[in-house]
């Protein structure tokens, strides 16, 4: 999860100095030069090599050190774990699943499909069957929305749970339906169908004035790079029709735990919650074909192409029927 944040950072420090870079060089060309004397030759004019080196010194200071609190490492398979003890508020903790893929991912048949994975994770599991995992979220004192809940975006999901702590079950319970979200969603056929209208119905509430700019704005900003084509909330025929298994081949693709981060923030016994990850998801296994990272470049006038995958645009997180 580190790493998504730093690659955000990073990427959106960048591209501020290279539109800064590119306008100071617009300028400097547009303006008429100062009469200098005779012997003074003019200086030059800053431009893209500037913003070059700025770009990648603040690039380089925007590297945090990790809070010595956190806990983390790395099982054989690739998983990643981050687990911190704050004892405020008390009594509760987060707990987050972090999938490394989003809908920069989707196939040209899959354009929302990424959104839509993340609501069926909710519909039903192995272990946790049709809407159980809400159910028992709301016995517990949680409640959907605020507790329970998970958003998609250009490169990532995250499955978010808040719970008490005062029973240590509750945080197994809570870690055993990350671990199901990970490798066992049901993805059932009437659930399919009856989830399609939860996510054609929040692509129409989208459909306002804000989208409309950004249908205009995203291929221009984005030119040349998958972020100019694969909005998140995709497109309304795809959602309607697309046969189970494109949804389903989404999940197994993409679903594989070096591509995902375990995290636990909150007031608990960090050695215990390490222990429990580690055996508990130890058991993940990736696919046989590693994953295949669609880079893009986006250009800027006057200024050289900037390879990135990130973005820090995110769908809104909407509680799911």
């Amino acid at each position: 999860m580190c790493r998504i944040l730093d690659k955000v950072v990073s990427c959106v420090l960048l591209l501020c100095v290279l539109f800064f870079g590119c306008a100071l060089a617009t300028d400097q060309h547009a303006r008429p030069a100062p009469q200098a004397a005779p012997a003074a030759a003019p200086a030059p004019a800053p431009g893209p090599a500037i913003a070059s080196q700025l770009a990648a010194t603040i690039a380089e200071s925007a590297k945090l050190p990790l809070d010595p609190a956190i806990r983390t490492g790395r099982l054989d398979n690739g998983l990643t774990w981050f687990v911190r003890r704050n004892v405020r508020p008390e009594k509760r903790a987060e707990i987050w699943l972090a999938v490394n893929a989003g809908s920069t991912l989707e196939d040209d048949d899959q354009q929302g499909l990424a959104h839509f994975v993340e609501h069926m994770a909710f519909r039903g599991t192995k272990n946790f069957k049709k809407l159980e995992i809400i159910n028992f979220m709301e016995r517990i004192g949680m409640k959907f929305g605020p507790d329970v809940n998970a958003f998609t975006n250009f490169d990532e999901t995250v499955y978010m749970l808040k719970v008490p702590t005062d029973d240590a079950a509750l945080v197994e319970k809570a870690l055993a339906i990350l671990y199901d979200w990970a490798r066992n969603v049901s993805f059932d056929d009437e659930d399919i169908d009856k989830e399609r209208g939860v996510v054609v119905e929040e692509w129409r509430l989208g459909r306002g004035a804000e989208a409309r700019m950004r249908d205009k704005q995203f291929p221009i900003l984005f030119k040349g790079s998958r972020y100019a084509e694969r909005l998140t909330i995709g497109k309304k025929e795809i959602l309607e029709t697309a046969p189970h298994d494109t949804i389903r081949r989404f999940y197994s693709n993409w679903y594989r735990p070096d591509l995902m981060a375990v995290i636990v923030v909150g007031d608990i016994d960090p050695v215990n919650v390490e222990r429990s990850i580690k055996t508990r998801f130890a058991s993940l296994k990736n696919p046989l074909a590693p994953p295949t990272t669609r880079w893009s470049a986006i250009a800027f006038p006057n200024c050289a192409s900037t390879p990135t995958r990130r973005s820090s645009t995110r769908s809104r997180a909407r509680p799911h029927s």
